[in-house]
């Protein structure tokens, strides 16, 4: 998943902070140096404990005052230390061989699957997991608090002082040290949203609905916003699997975790007036996406009472150093154990080097107010409710006051005044708008409402432009503007032109997403680079994006379109979509690339331009899309959710003087999928027909793909226009291990790469009266008829955490003049 979340999260970082508790902090080595991972880390005479983690720290801190600490793990001499003073850091614990434990027994190494009271408990907790909670009743009904924080993370009296911070050190001010990881944090965004919650297991439907929200910090910022909503993710622990960062990691409870954990029963004891059962439980091996932890488990129910989940270092994720979860469960009575609060922690860094600086996603989530078998009609559940209403984004201090399940603590209090202070230092404001160039790729101009950019696009090079330059902007008034408006002009050095585009659109009604649009666009154009079409006026110009290609770009068209649309959303992820276009299209390079066509009105018979108007329309269903935003554009927050495309073509013949009758229809499927611990699987089916005589320009032409970029969806052996249909089918699928195999290999696990595989498909033809029709550009009318062309890549991700290669083979088709067997691509990008 692409984030601009790691652009922000080094702004500006803050002090340790020193309180009246005992803290300490370090870590444990063996005689050889070398660290010690699952060390048990305890305060002298207390239950105030910590496991060392896979490079052997450790953190603990307590209320109380204690003046030794206790390490031990078996195998190894216990070891008792005096703490002189109430804060210690970077203690460091040699552990000798030789003794076994004589107080607290932590077991390392693989455990036996046979004979283990611990997996016993587990198969009982599988047994008995449809039958706790929530499932016991028929209906439900509850309040659902949540508090989402963001805090900077480990700092230094260097970077304190530094020129970085003059003139902003009142934010040290606000500094707090974390009783997890003993790391000095500053919060810097707190959102709280309150809910009511109602289910039906009958009908087997659920509603929520928003009764208020507020954010503080960075709220105006759609990147940071969005960053933030991988927080909400919904998980069940009793799942195999648990979703975090596209990334799907084994759960300890999981049906699959014999083969995945160490599970070790170490006590019980009476928790809630309930006997439970402790269990520890750590990976088998590294690398994998698991945890560490224990949970305590009731002895009659075996629900879960208790719960702690630590990401292990090892895993292979990226910008985030640690993920740690609680989750506590209230004993209702004899036969019903509800969750009552959720916490998750999560440290995002550029690397997991103990000292590295990051920052901490923090979300807490808490459960109240049950109430049980109270029946509301299906009608209830279908009626959708307006998420965006003003006055839940509005809610005065008396509502929170009485309806957070969790009161703010004194620095998530301060955290509103004083980022509205920090926003008003000139120097901070420049270091924001820096990061937000990166982020976003626009140059904000505040004053006047405007936005520069992208500058990505500045710079392109093409055979018919040469050198290009490109600038354009958008209006912005705020992430919900009801309308906004972009444009474009660039210039090309070679043909001495320019060209531009310019697009508008308005929100009619935000309820149901009613939308109009328009545009018109002059430029250089490389078409058939995706088979299903679009009329996005502002599109990606592949004549314009790419510096470098393989073989001659060639087959450019000059293209003026120009069109008007009507949208809307009358369910959830479901768009129904009408557009009017309207567009001319001749060959850039008539030379050496033909779009002529058979014509006998023209006086030569041939004719070179294609003026055409049509009628599109289209539904497109997202299932489980979330988005951020009630504006003319919203954000997307995730990628898992499937799409479903549909669109009928209408080319009318006569209207502004358009050339053709046609008809075409078109459908596109794709579907990300996490399957188990072996990694994420995308799919991608498009199918399409047209129906009656139209031009090369208008046939559907197999996406190629001539950049070294990897571009998932087109083919990277195929030359653009080798390949072109007015009948097809193609297929893709890509799959990503996460790494999976890689971890396996001693030589190449500690570089976290992660390989992927893919293979692509894709039949058509092309109809005997096309074929005639198109007679003068005979040259590039072939089709993959007679089998099906298809191709398959192996390829490396995750090299220094940011590139991907490719390598790309043909499978057939060789005999094509200038085919090419084989090709590398490569791509960029910030990925967990």
């Amino acid at each position: 998943m692409n984030r601009n979340l790691l652009v922000y999260c080094f702004f500006f970082f803050t002090c340790y902070t020193l309180f009246p508790q005992t803290k300490v902090s370090g870590k444990v080595i063996d005689e050889t140096g070398e660290p010690i991972a699952f060390a048990n880390v305890m305060f002298k005479d207390s239950s105030v404990g910590a496991i060392t983690n896979d490079d052997g720290s450790f953190y603990l801190e307590s209320d109380d005052t204690y003046t030794y600490l206790i390490v031990s793990l078996l195998g190894f001499a216990t070891q008792e230390i005096e703490l002189t003073k109430k804060v210690t850091y970077e203690l460091a614990v040699t552990l000798s061989e030789g003794e076994q434990l004589k107080e607290v027994v932590i077991y390392a190494g693989k455990q036996s699957k046979k004979n283990n009271p611990a997996i016993d408990i587990l198969r009982k907790i599988w047994a008995k997991e449809k039958n706790n909670g929530l499932h016991k009743y028929q209906q439900y009904a509850y309040d659902k608090y949540e508090k989402i924080e963001f805090d900077l993370n480990t700092i230094d009296s260097a970077m304190i002082n530094s020129k970085l911070f003059k003139g902003m050190e009142f934010i040290f001010e606000y500094a707090d040290t974390s009783n997890i990881t003993g790391k000095t944090y500053l919060p810097v965004f707190i959102n709280e949203t309150v809910y009511e919650v109602y289910g039906d297991n009958n009908l087997n439907e659920e509603k929520e609905i928003l009764k208020g929200s507020q954010n503080s910090g960075f709220s105006s910022n759609q990147s940071i916003t969005a960053s933030i909503q991988d927080l909400y993710s919904e998980y069940d622990i009793y799942d195999n699997y648990l979703t975090f960062f596209d990334k799907n990691f084994t759960s300890p409870l999981s049906k699959t975790g014999i083969n995945t954990y160490n599970y070790v029963l170490t006590d019980s004891a009476f928790i809630d007036n309930k006997w439970c059962y402790n269990i520890v439980y750590y990976p088998r091996r590294k690398n994998e996406l698991t945890f560490k932890g224990d949970f305590w488990v009731t002895d009659s129910t075996f629900a879960i009472k208790e719960i702690n989940m630590q990401v292990t270092r090892s895993a292979n994720i990226n910008w985030v150093k640690d993920i740690y979860i609680e989750q506590e469960f209230e004993v209702v009575d004899d036969s019903t154990i509800l969750l009552t609060r959720d916490y998750m922690m999560s440290d995002f860094a550029l690397n997991k080097k103990e000292k590295s600086k990051g920052i901490y996603g923090k979300r807490t989530t808490i459960y109240d107010h049950y109430v049980f078998d109270q029946e509301k009609p299906k009608s209830f559940y279908d009626t959708q409710v307006d998420p965006y209403n003003e006055a839940v984004y509005n809610r005065d201090d008396s509502f929170w006051e009485n309806r957070r399940l969790e009161q703010l603590n004194k620095d998530e209090q301060q955290v509103y005044s004083m980022l509205d202070t920090l926003k008003t230092v000139p120097k901070f404001k420049t270091m924001y708008n820096l990061v937000s160039i990166l982020g976003s790729g626009y140059i904000e101009f505040d004053k006047y409402n405007f936005d520069f950019g992208p500058i990505y696009s500045s710079f392109g090079y093409n055979a018919v432009e040469g050198v290009r330059l490109r600038a354009g902007g958008r209006t912005y008034f705020g992430q919900n503007d009801q309308w906004r408006i972009e444009g474009y002009t660039a210039y090309g050095f070679k043909d001495d032109k320019f060209k531009y585009g310019i697009s508008g659109k308005y929100l009619l009604d935000r309820k149901m997403r009613l939308i109009i649009s328009g545009g018109n666009r002059r430029d250089v154009e490389q078409l058939g680079v995706s088979l299903t079409e679009t009329n996005d006026v502002l599109g990606r110009s592949f004549a314009s994006s790419s510096v470098f290609t393989a073989g001659a770009n060639n087959t450019l068209s000059n293209i003026n379109l120009s069109t008007f649309g009507i949208e809307i959303e009358p369910y959830k992820n479901v768009k129904f979509k009408i557009n009017v276009s309207y567009r001319t299209i001749s060959s850039a390079l008539p030379d050496d690339f033909n779009l002529s066509y058979l014509d006998p009105n023209s006086p030569t018979g041939i004719e070179d331009e294609t003026k055409q108007f049509g009628v599109s329309t289209s539904v497109e269903f997202t299932p489980g899309r979330k988005t951020l935003g009630y504006g003319v554009e919203r954000k997307e927050v995730d990628d898992d959710y499937g799409r479903y495309f549909l669109q009928y073509t209408s080319g009318i013949k006569g209207m502004l003087d358009s050339d053709f009758d046609y008809q075409k229809l078109q459908f596109y499927y794709q579907q990300p999928v996490n399957i188990g611990s072996i990694g994420r699987l995308t799919t991608t089916v498009e199918a399409g027909k047209t129906f009656g005589e139209v031009p090369l320009s208008l046939l559907s032409v197999i996406p190629g793909n001539q950049t070294y970029f990897s571009i998932f969806n087109t083919f990277p052996n195929l030359d653009f226009y080798e390949f072109v249909t007015d009948t097809y089918l193609s297929g893709h699928l890509e799959h990503n291990f996460n790494g999976k195999i890689f971890s396996r290999i001693p030589l190449l696990r500690k570089l976290n790469l992660r390989e992927i595989v893919g293979v692509r498909g894709v039949w058509g033809e092309i109809s005997d009266a096309n074929i005639a029709l198109n007679a003068p550009a005979a040259d590039f009318l072939n089709a993959p008829d007679s089998k099906p062309y298809w191709e398959y890549s192996v390829g490396v991700g995750n090299i220094f955490k940011v590139f991907r290669l490719d390598f790309n083979f043909r499978g057939n088709y060789l005999e094509n003049p200038g085919a090419r067997k084989f090709s590398v691509t490569g791509a960029f990008g910030f990925y967990f």
